[in-house]
């Protein structure tokens, strides 16, 4: 029974680092299912198979190296930013600390490790002072403010029609027959979800058979 108690407070204290992670700090920045489902998954696995092999005959070499596996899985199906693989080991760091610590007793230590992790990742998160640069294409139909003498105006046009911080923009095509630019606009990156915006067209532009 005292092996059962101290995997399940271990677990316990896991999974709440884990949902502060992924549900407080990712979530409410990228709300994406598959990757949400992916890092709680992968976190109680392993801390499952750490605890486990912590306890065990087997060496603990044999749980950092299922670490180390898990640390550079690559999903096939899609391509995985850094971001998101960022996440990722620091789902599957967490629980390899708290597997070691809890059920040891050394509760405190890994609170304030797991505290000083979420910690440092929700700053960062937040741009912690720095200013982010996003660059975005747009399709621009007024061609008249595309030359270069109105380019504060063009600035300021792009900066009202898509609510964003616009610092720069660059004339990559200009197409005169039908009346539309191609743009790429470098813009000051907000707390929130990034933009999507593709055309400030008012109507979609056909290809030219």
């Amino acid at each position: 029974m005292p092996d059962v108690s101290s995997f399940l407070t271990g677990a316990l204290f896991n999974l709440v680092s884990a949902l502060v992670l992924v549900a407080g700090i990712y979530y409410r920045r990228t709300p994406k299912r598959e990757f949400t489902f992916s890092y709680l998954a992968f976190n109680v696995v392993v801390y499952s198979v750490m605890a486990l092999l912590a306890r065990s005959e087997l060496s603990i070499g044999v749980g950092f190296g299922l670490f180390a596996i898990f640390s550079v899985l690559r999903y096939r199906t899609e391509e995985t930013s850094f971001r998101e693989m960022t996440y990722l080991f620091v789902v599957i760091a967490l629980p390899v600390v708290n597997a070691l610590l809890v059920p040891a007793g050394d509760l405190g230590l890994a609170a304030a490790a797991n505290a000083f992790v979420l910690l440092v990742v929700f700053l960062v998160e937040q741009g912690w002072g720095f200013s982010f640069l996003e660059r975005q294409p747009v399709r621009y139909e007024r061609l008249d403010l595309v030359v270069p003498s109105r380019r504060p105006e063009l600035i300021a046009d792009l900066r009202a029609r898509t609510g964003l911080e616009v610092e720069s923009v660059e004339v990559k095509r200009i197409d005169l027959l039908m009346d539309v630019a191609d743009l790429v606009i470098t813009y000051c990156e907000s707390a929130g979800p990034r933009p999507a915006v593709s055309s400030l067209a008012p109507r979609a532009v056909e290809a030219k058979e």
